[in-house]
């Protein structure tokens, strides 16, 4: 029975003290609403009244606090408005009690403590803060935290550290290195904010990226190769032959850095974190509709793009992109490209052949001309036709009649002098019909105008016993029979 009785002892004290305890709360409670101010205390408090003495502070604690009249035409409350009737505020106790037993109060020190509570606790926690530059100094920038904070060039996000002038005036980001309440002194950096900004999208970015997105990024820099593009803390590649279905010379042509843009993830390596991208993957192809603008045997007009050891690729219209050989450059025989064409100039060339499922079309320069210069022909004898000239062609065709009709006794034909053209005169002349003339043929009755008389063609040898006679040969026009004699 005795294990019994202590055991209900501590149960009925344990419910002693369950009855007891709200009156005591309550009074202590009530009591510490009496609680007096201490110098150096922090508290919230309500403005009351604003007169020529300063702003009355309610503090709660049964008792008021009074901002002096110099600090308060200049306080403000957090709207930044200047203090009125009804404003919370924190204050500062200077003293516990002034001179007419109000405490003597303080806005500016309580905002002052505030502040190194705020960057203090930051500091330990590794918190970002945001602050406006206020002016440049020596060796870096000065920040306001709500208090003076310096910002080393050395740790400012920027290429030019002698250029940090521009900052001036902008809010950033800031990192707390170093907080010395003693020497008033707190070190800040820009750049190990933006790198654990950067990390924090970076995890995010590699968490959701996947292969086959069109994500936005910004081109940072490029290269002789590519450019490459932050896609929100992670850098892809994007290669010079992904930018555009015709061949870029440069990445430049086609991007800037801190230009932004649409591209698409060909590939994701997730261990590694390198990504691939495209960009004309977005952009239409021209070769999936080749058929409806070119057809082959056309004659188009393109640039020289670039010179190979085997022809000249040349541009059309449209971004179209086909090869001319060598051997289809020019008309002779050239051996390199160089010898017909140049970069940049401008051509006409024949579609030969057109391949757009291997992206692929053959053009030929040479037979462009050709076709050019037949045109050009046929045009040419259009217009001859239609004014009625005389062309070579027709002064031909007329002597070769006249040789197969003429007699071989009847007079040569009329110098060609006395032909109306002058133009005429000159082809005759080229033609030569003087062996349709007779030997014997007087020479003309002007002097200036006389011509060369026919040379006599030299008789064939013939036997011995088929010569009747030792005289002179014959000219073929003595031998010829007359008009009216037998054979």
């Amino acid at each position: 029975m005795e294990p019994t009785g202590q055991n209900q002892q501590p149960e009925a004290v344990v419910q002693q003290q369950r009855e007891q305890p709200e009156e005591p709360r309550e009074q202590q409670q009530y009591e510490s609403t009496f609680r007096s101010l201490s110098a150096g205390d922090i508290v919230a408090g309500t403005v009351v009244q604003i007169d020529e003495q300063g702003a009355l502070v309610d503090v709660g604690m049964k008792s008021e606090g009074l901002i002096p009249a110099s600090e308060a035409r200049t306080a403000t409350a957090e709207s930044g408005k200047p203090l009125a009737v009804g404003d919370r505020i924190d204050v500062y106790v200077v003293r516990s009690e002034g001179e007419e037993g109000h405490a003597i109060l303080s806005k500016t020190k309580a905002d002052y403590e505030n502040v190194w509570r705020r960057v203090t606790q930051a500091f330990e926690s590794g918190e970002v803060v945001s602050a406006m530059v206020s002016e440049r100094v020596k060796g870096g920038l000065v920040v306001d935290l709500g208090l003076r904070g310096f910002l080393p060039a050395s740790h400012v996000v920027t290429k030019n550290i002698y250029a940090l002038d521009r900052f001036v005036g902008q809010s950033l980001k800031l990192k707390i290195l170093e907080v010395d309440r003693a020497r008033k002194r707190v070190v800040v950096s820009q750049r190990l904010a933006a790198e654990e900004e950067r990390q924090r999208r970076r995890e995010k970015t590699i968490e959701n990226l996947e292969e086959g997105q069109v994500r936005k990024g910004i081109v940072r820099r490029l290269t002789d190769y590519g450019a490459f593009v932050d896609l929100g803390g992670v850098d892809g590649l994007l290669h010079v032959t992904e930018m555009s279905w015709t061949r870029v010379r440069h990445p430049s042509d086609i991007v800037k850095p801190g230009q932004r843009l649409e591209v698409m993830v060909l590939k994701f390596d997730r261990d590694q974190a390198r990504v691939s991208l495209g960009l004309k993957q977005i952009l239409p192809d021209p070769w999936q509709h080749v058929h409806e603008q070119f057809h082959v045997g056309d004659v188009v007009d393109g640039i020289i793009t670039r010179l190979v050891p085997f022809g000249a690729f040349v541009m059309l219209e449209g971004g179209i992109e086909g090869i001319v050989p060598t051997a289809e450059l020019s008309e002779q025989r050239i051996s390199r490209p160089e010898e017909a064409v140049a970069v940049e100039q401008r051509v006409r060339v024949r579609i030969l052949s057109m391949r757009p499922q291997e992206r692929r079309m053959t053009l030929s320069r040479r037979q462009a001309e050709q076709e050019a210069e037949q045109q050009e022909y046929r045009r040419y004898v259009s217009r001859q036709a239609e004014a009625g000239r005389i062309t070579l062609g027709d002064l031909v065709g007329e002597a070769l009649r006249a040789e197969s009709s003429f007699p071989a006794e009847e007079p040569a034909a009329e110098p060609a002098d006395e032909l109306p053209a002058a133009e005429a005169a000159e082809e005759v002349e080229q033609v030569n019909l003087q062996p349709l003339a007779q030997a014997g043929e007087p020479a003309s009755e002007s002097p200036a105008e006389q011509t060369q008389p026919v040379q006599p063609i030299e008789p064939v040898q013939q036997d011995e016993t088929c010569s009747s006679s030792d005289s002179p040969a014959e000219s073929p026009a003595e031998k010829a029979p007359s008009p009216g004699s037998s054979p």
